[in-house]
């Protein structure tokens, strides 16, 4: 599988997410053979549920779908860094690699109350053994946010 892609599926979830007024973050995972398994957008706001992130939703499905908890093989795309509650949850999925867009800072830019904890760190400090893959289609990815902002609910959290 592409990451790009993989990054595509991830930013239609997102336009899908805009469009149900949900905040402007969408992920996707493909299992070891390329095949992605699920996308998803962020929940927070249709679910009223703090932790319903794009990358916790799609773990979630994936490993429903799968049939498993532990998703080695499997690689997330994200359309923006994942924060550090995404970050612990891919480790733990034991997903092997992280990709993404636009960065924490660009979210915190929006208006989000990010945590300034780079996904990298976060998992290097941990020792985790997740690879992480910044900037694909980061251009594409940081668009999102100005497409929420026009969207039904630009209402940041």
């Amino acid at each position: 599988m592409d990451a790009d892609d993989l990054m595509r599926a991830a930013v239609e979830a997102c336009r899908r997410g805009i469009a149900a007024g949900q905040s402007p973050f969408g992920a996707a995972i493909a299992d070891a053979s390329g095949r992605i398994v699920c996308a998803a957008h962020n929940r927070v706001r249709l679910d009223g549920d703090p932790t319903a992130h794009a990358e916790i939703v799609a773990i979630r499905r994936a490993a429903g779908l799968l049939g498993r908890i532990d998703l080695t093989g499997c690689v997330i795309a994200a359309t923006c860094e994942p924060c550090p509650m995404c970050s612990a949850a891919i480790h733990w999925a034991r997903l092997e690699a992280v990709f993404f867009g636009a960065t924490i800072a660009d979210a915190r830019d929006a208006g989000f109350n990010e945590l300034a904890m780079p996904c990298a760190a976060l998992l290097s400090t941990g020792q985790s053994r997740v690879k992480v893959t910044a900037g694909v289609l980061r251009d594409e990815c940081r668009a999102l946010f100005d497409a929420w902002r026009q969207g039904p609910r630009p209402e940041a959290y």
